[in-house]
């Protein structure tokens, strides 16, 4: 059921200036004097259930109440931070390992080479234009240009057919709020157009360079940009050089308020396809227009949402397809539009025994990268599906790119591990050769240490696996300072990627984990489901035994493990902290859906009903209650030393889940362990986030492990 389909809770207690009761005043723990936090008297009733919501106040992010609390926790979490020895040291070592070159994956458009490039410090990366890969490159479009903090990042960028005109999105202080305007490539100056309110949207051009299309919402009211609910996603088309207010509306469905548009022009510029999704479920519909046609309509195509349906490319009127319709690792199909009814779909590529993730169709062949236990696959295919060989890739790792256009004989990947930052490698399509375009070089010994992989059992028996790394020849006597990261949700898959601040824990002696689960899609869409709704407890079930697995065979210990994930991946940190706090010794829950009850009424909360469920339903809310990590803190319990992370622009998942949870954490928590948030300003959920902010984040929390776990500093600060 979709979230909103059903009756709204029904508040018994409102919230008002003479409701407030007493402050909370904390236990002090590690000689810390939390500041106190006003407590309300707010009570609701779900399907019979009363749930008390006593810090409901700090959902209004605006008010002056909570300005000063954000102030006064920043304060003391500071104070705090500044003061372990060592965290000086650490943000030197920090600095240096970030100071290397690295550049993004290639692509061409008009015989232009278009790539990004940063030279290790620079806040934000920079695009750059070339003629040829040996010719001099010229910047394109600068970011660090456009704000003296470096919080103004480039969010999105698409390049006409014939390579003259730019079309890209800027970012905010990390707010998904993109406003987007155009350059024209070869003078580097920009053109009047300038359009606003655009969200979870790229831009595709019309072949004719004429203009582009694009999604967004119609403006929000005063006040509510960073917290309204978000809905009735638009399909528009912006000609050059005229006014927004002139776009015309392509497509729009006023009877569904939950779907969202992602427009893209088909490379022989015939057809618009029109994507509509549906909040976070991987399954989606999709709509054409004949572009070559004046005023055609827009034709409905696939609109049972049974399935994912993800389009490839076309060959005239014959669509291709990824989709995990009767194939829950995927499959390639072929649908002609002229006559499409399923009797008429063909297969292309069938399902194999490892995850389809996606294809690309250059050189007149199919790419396609497959996941193999959470690491990547690359084969090629003829256009009949016959295979032709597999790219052969440096080691266990993950390999991202294979862009280009059909008749292209060449194209570009990126090539990452634990271990080593990404070299960009140029593959040619003729020989099926790959050769180093360009590779980082960093003051970082990759050498000394070991990826592995191991499998371990869940309480219910399923088998999951988990990467680790570590120094070679690791002492297996459960001291080792671990680190297990996590995510498990959206059919997101985590494959092996480089990380500075990981390179830091590493050399400080850490072992560092990442644990495969349920809800993700390493697996394909079984594997996801098993980790959705009613089922999500699956999801910290695995987390708690990768824990178990850990201090069983002896690489950790209860008094040596910290745990860490970000966004979904903060909400895993928070239940299973909640649910087994005995099992780690500091908690690292980053941006999370920490209240399970109300997240759907912020901003995009309502598409994650999907994967979630949603507390308005009498059969799913059962569920979110036995695990929302704000509602399961107990009084007088006892929790690692905890530092949650937020940030004042996060307009996806809103401050306020960490606010409330960081509130009731230190009411409830008794003992030494701190526990603290730390709240960034002028930064949203993580993306663009400039590279000096990026450091002093990692310095703070590298401090606070190391504080908490017992670790030595770094070596550059070692005397």
């Amino acid at each position: 059921m979709i979230c909103g389909m059903l009756p709204f809770l029904r508040k018994t207690t409102g919230v008002t200036a003479l409701a407030l009761l007493a402050a909370s005043y904390p236990t002090l723990a590690a000689n810390l004097k939390y500041p106190p936090t006003t407590k309300t008297n707010v009570v609701d009733d779900y399907h019979g259930t009363t749930v008390t919501d006593p810090y409901r106040w700090l959902e209004d992010d605006n008010s002056p109440a909570t300005k000063d609390w954000v102030a006064a926790q920043n304060k003391v979490t500071f104070g705090y931070l500044n003061a372990i020895p060592g965290r000086t040291a650490i943000k030197a070592r920090l600095t240096k390992l970030w100071n290397f070159e690295r550049y993004g994956v290639p692509f061409k458009e008009g015989g232009h080479y278009f790539y990004s490039r940063n030279d290790g410090l620079q806040n934000q990366s920079v695009l750059y234009t070339v003629e040829s890969l040996t010719a001099t490159p010229r910047v394109l479009l600068d970011p660090n240009t456009l704000s003296k903090d470096g919080t103004v990042a480039l969010a999105g960028m698409a390049i006409s057919d014939d390579g003259n005109l730019l079309a890209y999105g800027l970012a905010a202080s990390g707010s998904d709020w993109n406003e987007w305007k155009v350059r024209d490539v070869r003078t580097g100056q920009d053109l009047a157009d300038h359009l606003q309110w655009v969200k979870f949207s790229g831009a595709a051009w019309r072949k004719d360079g004429s203009g582009f299309y694009y999604s967004r919402y119609d403006a929000p009211k005063p006040g509510d940009a960073l917290k309204g609910v978000n809905k009735f996603h638009k399909l528009y088309f912006h000609r050059i050089g005229t006014e927004q207010s002139a776009d015309v509306l392509v497509y729009e469905r006023k009877d569904q308020p939950d779907w969202g548009f992602g427009g893209s022009v088909t490379e022989d510029g015939r057809y618009l396809v029109i994507t509509a999704s549906q909040g976070t479920d991987p399954k989606n519909r999709v709509l054409y227009k004949d572009l070559s046609q004046p005023d055609a309509p827009v034709v409905e195509l696939l609109m049972d949402f049974d399935a994912s349906y993800r389009f490839v490319g076309n060959d005239g009127p014959v669509f291709w397809f990824k989709t995990d319709l009767n194939a829950p690792r995927s499959r390639l199909i072929a649908i002609d539009v002229t006559t499409p009814a399923r009797a008429n779909w063909k297969e292309v590529i069938p399902q194999s025994a490892e995850t389809l993730q996606g294809v690309g169709v250059v050189n007149q062949q199919f790419i396609a990268s497959y996941l193999k236990d959470a690491r990547s696959v690359v084969q090629v295919f003829a256009l009949d599906g016959k295979p032709v060989r597999e790219v052969a890739l440096p080691g266990l790792g993950s390999a991202g790119g294979f862009g280009g256009k059909r008749g292209d004989t060449e194209t570009f990947f990126s090539f990452t591990s634990f271990t080593a930052p990404g070299t960009i490698y140029r593959h040619d399509l003729t020989t099926g050769q790959s050769t180093v375009f360009r590779q980082p070089k960093l003051d970082f010994d990759e050498s000394t240490y070991e990826t592995k992989q191991v499998f371990y059992t869940s309480k219910d028996g399923t088998r999951v696996p988990m990467f680790l790394v570590h120094k070679r020849g690791l002492k297996l006597n459960g001291q080792n300072p671990t680190l297990l990261y996590g995510y498990g949700g959206f059919n997101i898959s985590l494959t092996p990627s480089f990380s500075v601040s990981r390179a830091a824990w590493l050399e400080m002696g850490g072992v560092y984990a990442q644990a495969n689960l349920r809800g993700g899609g390493e697996y394909g869409e079984d594997w996801h489901q098993a980790g959705t709704k009613r089922h999500k407890q699956n999801v910290f079930d695995d987390f708690i035994a990768a824990a178990e697995w850990l201090q069983a065979n002896h690489y950790t210990s209860a008094k040596k493990l910290a745990i860490q994930g970000g966004s979904n991946g903060g909400l895993l940190v928070g239940a299973c902290m909640t649910q087994r706090p005995e099992l780690y010794r500091a908690a690292l829950p980053a941006v999370g859906v920490m209240d399970m009850l109300r997240f759907h009424k912020f901003t995009i909360g309502w598409a994650w009903c999907s994967d979630y469920g949603s507390a308005d339903n009498a059969a799913e809310f059962p569920a979110l209650y036995a695990y929302s990590p704000y509602h399961n803190l107990k009084p007088g319990g006892r929790y690692p030393a905890t530092m949650v992370t937020t940030a004042d622009h996060d307009d996806r998942v809103v401050p306020a889940h960490s606010f409330k949870f960081a509130a009731r954490l230190q009411e409830y928590h008794r003992g030494a362990n701190p526990v603290l948030i730390r709240i960034e300003t002028k930064a949203g959920h993580g993306a663009g986030k400039p590279t000096a902010k990026q450091i002093e984040e990692k310095a703070d929390e590298l401090a606070f492990l190391t504080k908490e776990l017992g670790i030595k500093p770094p070596r550059a600060a070692r005397k």
